[in-house]
């Protein structure tokens, strides 16, 4: 696909290249010692440089088709700097300690037309800011979901008059959101997971943007998810996607920020003077689909805006699956990738029979169909209980095993019971409909004298959460 390209003029002083690339992290600006003279054919305006696109005198309606073609760049792109296959595991370290805007130019310069910036319309605006400080030319391109937050449209426009581009949007394919739509309505998300609307509209059109590249940029940083992004490398052979050339290792990812930390992003924006989503000043930090996303509170992490519903520590909607082990995402492996396996609330219809069950505590005990049938329909119980109703394939059931057998443990001799029941196959139905599932993990408490059972609605699942939750219903 035509990507939205833009380019310096390339008389610019490659001072900005050799000079400051060496330059301090963020937090430490060294500006240049020498004056930057700029051709007479740049756009100077207020001290903005505003460098022409590569394919500026197309049409917009010209320049939007398919994403995977291949399209006769000018020379200046070429092909990349060289065709001898990388050590990309010794790159990172060589890297590791340089400069985003050394990483930046080094991916720029080595792939030329066949390398683009991710752009989700958030803080990674920043990587745009880069590409244009180094003097190269660079493309740029987005993911419509088709539910992004109508600020979030109002920034693209920001940027692309700001840098005198044009971003190429890739969009899902509108016979998959249809079906998605009328078969399980428009926030299916907040039941079974938001694993299967995210392949249907972020991961698949990705993964065919993609393969019309060599590489790509995104704005990945360690900070960013604990769970998932804590030791991602500046650069690397992308583990999920294919590249142009097609099989495993056909695709590079570059993360430049890795290593910054939110602060230093911000500062870095605030001095070069870039738009910036104007959610970010309503407590939006981490910025994806409106139905998806809130404001954060102060001392909250900032994924905790994001999919609030599940487990804190394993967000991620399928662009960068690779961050998350193996073991955890084994339900989309059995899925096969079709959309049976679309994350916390997904039904398997094979491999069961090999997985391990969970919260095998002596303190909790295992309610068959019976059992929590009895449970529910009692009105006068003996003892309060609490159960979880839980797939032992589902990461977020896996992710609170410990802490739940943990809370067992701790409510011994307490005249509260602890139980399990696995609700998913052919018991999701009953439990949907009975037992208030909605995704898994479903945490519910039957006080002794009521006969109706009362929802844990948080996503946290700490020792210290669930025993708050059970002390303020006995």
């Amino acid at each position: 696909m035509a990507l939205a390209a833009a380019s310096s003029s390339s008389a610019i002083l490659r001072s900005v290249a050799s000079h400051d690339l060496s330059a301090p992290k963020i937090n430490s600006f060294r500006w240049l010692d020498q004056q930057m003279i700029l051709p007479a054919s740049s756009n100077v305006i207020n001290g903005q440089c505003r460098v022409k696109p590569i394919f500026s005198d197309q049409k917009r309606s010209q320049a939007m088709i398919p994403f995977a073609a291949t399209v006769a760049a000018p020379e200046i792109l070429g092909k990349g700097e060289s065709e001898v296959p990388d050590d990309y595991d010794q790159l990172a370290k060589d890297l590791e300690v340089a400069s985003p805007l050394e990483i930046t130019d080094r991916a720029l310069k080595k792939f030329g037309n066949d390398i683009a910036i991710a752009f989700s319309g958030a803080e990674d605006v920043a990587l745009i800011e880069y590409a244009r400080l180094t003097g190269r030319p660079f493309r740029v391109f987005s993911l419509d979901t088709g539910r992004l937050n109508p600020e979030t449209y109002a920034f693209f426009d920001a940027v692309e008059k700001h840098y005198g581009i044009h971003i190429e949007y890739a969009f899902p394919d509108s016979v998959e959101v249809q079906a998605l739509v009328r078969n399980k309505g428009l926030f299916s998300f907040y039941e079974d997971g938001h694993q299967e609307c995210c392949r249907i509209r972020k991961v698949r059109p990705l993964r065919k943007a993609l393969k019309g590249l060599r590489a790509w940029i995104t704005g990945q940083r360690k900070d960013q998810s604990p769970g998932t992004r804590a030791k991602i490398p500046v650069v690397q052979v992308d583990p999920t996607f294919e590249g142009m050339d097609g099989g495993v290792g056909s695709l590079v990812k570059w993360n430049p920020v890795a290593n910054m930390d939110s602060l230093d992003v911000w500062n870095f924006l605030r001095a070069m003077n870039v738009p910036v989503n104007s959610l970010h000043s309503q407590g939006y930090v981490s910025i994806g689909c409106e139905p998806c996303t809130r404001p954060v509170l102060p001392g909250q992490h900032e994924r905790e805006g994001r999919w609030w519903w599940e487990d804190s520590k394993a967000k991620e909607c399928g662009l960068h699956k690779g961050n998350i082990k193996q073991e955890e995402v084994l339900e989309e492996v059995n899925g096969n990738g079709n959309g049976n396996g679309n994350g916390n609330g997904a039904a398997h219809t094979s491999g069961n029979a090999a997985l391990t069950d969970i919260f095998n505590s002596q303190n909790v005990v295992s309610l068959n169909r019976t059992g929590i049938e009895n449970l529910a329909k009692l009105e006068n119980r003996a003892d309060p209980w609490l159960v979880v109703l839980y797939a032992p394939w589902c990461r977020f059931c896996q992710a609170m095993e410990g802490s739940y057998d943990e809370l067992a443990e701790k409510l011994v001799g307490s005249g509260i019971k602890v139980g399990k029941f696995r609700a998913d196959g052919e018991q999701k139905k009953f439990a949907q409909q009975e037992l208030l599932l909605g995704s898994f993990p479903t945490i519910l408490f039957f006080p002794k004298n009521s006969p109706n059972p009362i929802k844990y609605l948080s996503d946290k699942r700490d020792v210290e959460s669930l025993m708050a939750f059970v002390s303020t219903l006995q």
